[in-house]
């Protein structure tokens, strides 16, 4: 059954897509649940919405433009609202947290202008906002794998830095951290995979991706890098399930993958929790042993 599934081209890319997303989204996920700023991801998808939009837009009116990739004004404007955010946290310095709000309210006014403009939901908007199996061609698998491979050599490099600025920003700069500079590269870095992730997931749910993988390892894990690997596996195992059911069962990729991620969390919740009652049934059974 599965050989029959890979015997499409599409499906082959989708499966690519979708196994490096299932890395890059909760690698940069990890990051952002620990510097508090999970609710950035949702701003700028909101932005790339706007940009998917605007191209949808153009495609229509203007026939020059007919073919243009909406995927590459989605890049655009995530990575221009991912500096716009950064800009606003700055001019915001006590209520740094105001920056995501404005962006996200941004991108929805602007997405709604244009979607209306272009006269309303189609196939190729419903497919952007909650992901789908057949929408990824090979210029899209090339695109978004070329920017995958990108974003994790960059978090490569600068891995100390980030983890330094994650989790205590004023010692990394006592150190000499330019923290602005890893800042912007780090807004970027999300902007892109956001931008990145909407094709499999769908823009109004590839925050979940970023977050709910490393929600549950963190349930689990000991230690920030434990969390990153723990976090990359569940997201693999959300993503390929979630795009295997979305196909035999004719479901949204989108909503399948969070389920399944859903359903991971909650395990890991149960799984704790057993674990701390069997710790300390243990601990209570050595003590009685001791005391006699």
């Amino acid at each position: 059954m599965i050989a029959t599934l890979f015997q499409y081209e599409f499906i082959r890319n989708t499966f690519i897509v979708g196994l490096v997303i299932g890395v890059v989204a909760p690698l940069l996920g990890s990051f952002i649940v620990v510097r508090k700023l999970s609710l950035m991801a949702d701003a700028l998808s909101h932005v790339s919405l706007a940009g998917i939009a605007v191209s949808l837009f153009l495609s229509k009116t203007y026939l020059p433009l007919a073919g243009l990739n909406p995927l590459y004004l989605g890049f655009a404007f995530a990575t221009g609202g991912s500096l716009l955010m950064e800009r606003l946290r700055s001019a915001y310095r006590h209520f740094e947290e105001l920056a995501i709000p404005i962006i996200m309210s941004f991108g929805m006014g602007f997405s709604v202008i244009f979607i209306s403009l272009a006269n309303g939901f189609n196939t190729d908007l419903f497919s952007y906002l909650f992901g789908s199996v057949s929408a990824v061609s090979k210029s899209d698998m090339w695109s978004i794998t070329v920017i995958a491979v990108i974003v994790f050599v960059v978090i490569l490099l600068l891995y100390k830095e980030l983890f330094l600025l994650s989790f205590d920003e004023e010692y990394a700069r006592v150190s000499g951290i330019r923290a602005k500079v890893f800042d912007v590269i780090f807004m970027v870095l999300v902007a892109l995979v956001i931008a990145s992730s909407m094709r499999i997931v769908g823009i109004l749910l590839v925050s979940s991706l970023m977050t709910l993988p490393v929600a549950a390892a963190i349930r689990i894990a000991n230690g920030f890098k434990q969390t990153i690997i723990i976090a990359i596996v569940f997201g693999e195992i959300a993503v390929l399930g979630g795009l295997v059911s979305a196909y035999y069962l004719d479901l949204a990729p989108g909503g399948s993958i969070v389920m399944i991620s859903v359903l991971i969390l909650i395990f890991t919740m149960i799984y704790q929790k057993l674990r701390i009652k069997w710790i300390i049934s243990k601990r209570g059974e050595e003590n009685g042993t001791v005391s006699e």
